[in-house]
């Protein structure tokens, strides 16, 4: 472990560091703008009992299939860029309930629903889609 420390520390250039920083960077920002977009377009009911969700109709059966799949795996990034950023700068707990918002897997809703549902989270959802002219989200 230490011979991998002292080659890692070695090999560090600024070109290195110069780089790593652009990449988390534009990390942080890719994160917040995604984050802006969806929590602006959820129905304002998305966390109650009472919505129904609509699944993807219309077009040919790989279509659908793809796109259900293209879905799955931009959640499946999101959660761990989610869980990455818990330990690095960046919005942590809101890139996870964006990928889980993205993907379609059983038991979800209350994981959302208990993530949604921490006051810092939901106070800032709220304030976010008041700045667009949103009604608030709705929790049961």
């Amino acid at each position: 472990m230490m011979e991998w420390l002292s080659q890692f520390w070695e090999s560090l250039t600024w070109s290195r560091v110069i780089i790593g920083t652009a990449l988390l960077i534009l990390q942080i920002v890719i994160s917040y703008g995604a984050i802006i977009f969806v929590m602006i377009k959820l129905p304002a009911d998305y966390f109650s009992s009472t919505y129904a969700q609509n699944q993807i109709t219309g077009g040919s059966f790989f279509i659908r299939w793809g796109a259900a799949i293209v879905k799955n795996l931009v959640g499946v990034i999101l959660v761990i860029a989610g869980i990455v950023m818990i330990v690095t700068p960046g919005p942590g707990g809101l890139t996870i309930l964006l990928g889980l918002i993205m993907m379609d897997i059983p038991g979800k809703r209350p994981l959302e629903a208990k993530l949604i549902q921490k006051p810092a989270i939901l106070s800032t959802i709220n304030k976010l889609r008041a700045r667009y002219d949103k009604s608030p989200l709705m929790m049961d």
